[in-house]
């Protein structure tokens, strides 16, 4: 008894659990762990944060050991071979004579730089790769706030238009009915009956691109999360959106200007150009390095005299003058100089950009406002409409196509209200983001606009 007991509490909790709709943060959160673009963003700061070790190391000492271990067996036939002779006054045969050597070498060898203004440079320009890095990661995760924040609400909207569609169709099969009837009894004409029809196929057309469009758009969310979206959280009904703080343009543009990511790339991205010139320019310079080095050989052989060992322990300074090099570090300079020049004109166009992206969504923000402002007093206006004219056509004062158009029209003006409100609330997360100021709290005010 117990086991039936377990599982159907079990279902019953799994059931509860997928009866939460999910909000923004904790798609969002899912977008942390499971987003690919995200993923390569954090792996592509980890590689540029090796980028200042490795520039140091080419101002530390160089240190390597090296070695070698040799044989050599030789052997001396003369021509006189077996024939008589005499060797240090004493009388003997002439024969063949040979050596065995073994030969043990290594070599333990240091270098200091001194001077090397190429590498002091790279060591510079080292920095300035971490330092866009980390720059680019942060524009990564406001470019992953605003992808959720987009794909959020595009699935919102989507369910809207669904829903409004929906809606408008079952309100259209009524007055189809309604009109078929009428023509059945004779209080109308078959003209009204073919509207309703033509206004009902419509609708059914519009409710299968609007399930479409719906799939499409949970599909676009998944693939930031990584997982089938569930029941998404719905903006809280007659939701009051602030307007943008400061109220000023300026503040942002400015901000935009300075603080922008991308604008802060291109501000390091030029500094590195610059730091490229100098290194190139130390083509031309003198390099100063400390050496030392111990060196020790050991040789064993069979002939007496061969047998020893060598050791040699040397400490300096090691200069080169470059005097000649075919002119290429001249036309390497010129071409450093083309690159700052390019890296300049890059920094200004994205300047610019920046604020232009800034003005945009400052205005679609304000302009946001008021259409929501706008859009709401349609809807009560529709709402009035639609009800005047349906008991204008129970009272034979108006025909079907006016009510039709009375529902058409409240259903676009819903559709479009709610389509208002969050372009409104996605045009102030992409301010924040053009200034600059994006960051995961600023999603809780939004967050706080979904129904719980």
């Amino acid at each position: 008894m117990q086991k039936p007991l377990i599982a159907v509490l079990l279902a019953s909790a799994f059931v509860s659990l997928n009866a939460h709709a999910i909000d923004l943060i904790q798609v969002y959160q899912q977008a942390l762990a499971n987003d690919a673009t995200y993923a390569s963003a954090r792996a592509s700061l980890a590689a540029g944060r090796e980028r200042t070790t490795q520039g140091r190391a080419g101002l530390l000492p160089q240190v390597g050991l090296s070695g070698s271990i040799s044989k050599n067996d030789s052997e001396f036939s003369p021509f006189n071979e077996g024939q008589p002779g005499v060797v240090n006054g004493v009388p003997t045969i002439i024969g063949s004579s040979g050596s065995n050597l073994r030969t043990n070498e290594y070599s333990l060898a240091l270098s200091q730089p001194l001077f090397r203004w190429d590498r002091w440079q790279t060591y510079e320009q080292s920095k300035l790769a971490q330092a866009i890095a980390e720059a680019q990661f942060a524009q990564a995760q406001q470019d992953l706030i605003t992808r959720v924040a987009q794909a959020y609400f595009d699935v919102l909207s989507a369910q809207d238009t669904l829903e409004s569609t929906r809606a408008q169709k079952s309100a259209v099969t009524e007055q189809l009915a309604s009109a078929k009837r009428n023509f059945e009894v004779g209080t109308q004409t078959i003209t009204d009956t073919h509207e309703a029809q033509a206004a009902y196929d419509l609708v059914v057309a519009q409710e299968f691109a609007a399930v479409n469009d719906l799939e499409n758009r949970r599909t676009m969310l998944q693939m930031i999360i990584g997982a089938e979206p569930g029941t998404l959280a719905p903006l809280q009904t007659g939701v009051t959106l602030a307007p943008p703080q400061p109220a000023n343009v300026e503040p942002w543009v400015s901000s935009a200007e300075t603080q922008n990511y991308g604008v802060t790339v291109s501000q390091l991205s030029l500094e590195s150009a610059k730091r490229d010139i100098s290194k190139n320019r130390a083509g031309h310079l003198p390099t100063l390095d400390l050496v030392a080095s111990s060196s020790r050989r050991d040789v064993n052989g069979r002939i007496s005299g061969a047998s020893g060992d060598t050791r040699n322990n040397a400490i300096g300074v090691q200069w080169t003058v470059p005097i000649f090099s075919g002119f290429a570090v001249t036309s390497r300079v010129r071409e450093a100089i083309a690159l700052e020049d390019k890296a300049r004109n890059d920094l200004e166009t994205t300047r610019r950009n920046a604020a232009l992206q800034a003005r945009q969504a400052f205005l679609g923000v304000n302009s946001g406002l008021a259409q929501v402002k706008a859009l709401q007093a349609a809807e009560v206006s529709s709402q009035s409409a639609l009800e005047s004219n349906k008991l204008g056509y129970q009272v034979g004062v108006r025909i079907n196509i006016d009510v039709l158009n009375a529902q058409r029209q409240l259903y676009s003006t819903r559709t479009d209200l709610a389509r208002a409100r969050y372009n409104t609330i996605l045009n102030g997360l992409r301010l924040k983001a053009a200034s600059g100021s994006l960051r995961e709290a600023d999603l809780m005010p939004v967050n706080n606009l979904l129904q719980k």
